[in-house]
Parts: structure tokens; C-alpha cells; sequence
């Protein structure tokens, strides 16, 4: 079975996206390809971001806001809404809806939270594409 791309969307493309597209590289790059992007993507992404990520021994230096646009979607499997608004005229066949709350101007404890939050679902995805390879015909 080869890797499942996925996209993981949010409104800047500053936390919660890019929290998971860190998370989805470090831990499931067996069975996934992650990108992030956003609907109206920020500037750059907010040191206590990349701080409460390097807690976890994740580094995003190479990660950078960016528009769904600018992703190529013709070959994405499954887009992971964070946004928390509905992802519409999107030309994808699956996708799913996490609801994790926003951090962006919010205390580091709220982004820690935000981030164990994102690394919880992350994990439940890869282990539930782990399975699915597992019981893919040789």
C-alpha cells in the first residue's frame, strides 16, 4: 500500500495545521505524506508554536504558512479540517472534521494543550492507517 497523502487544514496555517502536519511527519511517515495549508493563511508561524513543538522534539523551521491553493490537491486522499468552518468546493473524495480550538492569541498553556490535543488525533490517524495496511493483500 503506498503512503495516504494528507492535508491538514486551518484558518492561518500557523498552529493546529501545522502542529499536525509536524506530528503526522515525525510519526507516521510509514503509511502518510502530510502537507498543511490554510484558508487565509498567516504571515509565518508564531514562536510559541514552534516552542511548545520543540518540547515534543519537533522542529517546524522547514514548515510555512500557505493558501489550500497552493497545494496540489489532484492527488491528496484525505483533507482534515481544523478549521472549524465547512471546507467547501474542494476536489477531494474524503475528509474529516477535527474540532480543536484556536490558540493563536492565547496563553502557551493554551497552546500546549491545543498541541497534546492535535497530537492525540494525529496519532489515533496514523495507528488507524497502520491497521489499514496491515490488512492490505500482500
Amino acid at each position: 500500500m503506498r503512503r495516504m497523502k494528507v492535508l491538514f487544514v486551518c484558518v492561518g496555517n500557523a498552529c493546529r495545521s501545522q502542529m499536525a502536519e509536524g506530528f503526522a511527519r515525525a510519526y507516521g511517515a510509514d503509511v502518510l505524506t502530510a502537507e498543511s495549508a490554510g484558508l487565509s493563511p498567516a504571515s509565518l508561524i508564531p514562536e510559541v508554536t514552534h516552542k511548545v513543538m520543540r518540547e515534543k522534539g519537533i522542529e517546524l523551521t522547514d514548515q510555512y504558512p500557505k493558501a489550500v491553493g497552493e497545494v496540489p490537491l489532484h492527488d491528496v486522499d484525505l483533507v482534515v479540517n481544523i478549521s472549524g468552518v465547512p471546507l467547501r468546493g474542494l476536489p477531494v473524495t474524503r475528509a474529516r472534521d477535527w474540532k480543536v480550538k484556536d490558540p493563536i492569541g492565547e496563553k502557551e498553556s493554551v497552546h500546549k494543550a491545543v498541541r497534546d490535543e492535535v497530537e492525540r488525533l494525529v496519532m489515533g490517524l496514523v495507528l488507524e492507517l497502520r491497521q489499514l495496511k496491515a490488512s492490505w493483500p500482500a
